[in-house]
């Protein structure tokens, strides 16, 4: 499973249930937002500590992230 991939998915799927752009989400948990848009895209490898200001920048518990992360990465499984 490709974590940071999965993680990043289920970041972008909470901020647009949220209405929140990038830049947004990114001034909630006091980052730039190309860091944002990394994570995003799971090309960054992020810390707990930044997972963690992500999850309460969006009003969420890291758990509820990454269960969300574990449910996209089962959607996609076999497909390309």
């Amino acid at each position: 499973m490709d974590l940071a991939k999965h993680f990043g998915a289920a970041v972008r799927t909470h901020r647009k249930l949220l209405r929140l752009s990038q830049e947004e989400l990114a001034d909630r948990a006091e980052m730039d937002r190309t860091y944002v848009s990394g994570i995003e895209r799971g090309t960054r490898n992020p810390t707990l500590d930044v997972l963690q200001r992500v999850a309460d920048a969006l009003g969420s518990d890291l758990d509820v992230i990454f269960a969300t992360a574990r449910e996209i990465a089962l959607n996609s499984k076999g497909k390309p």
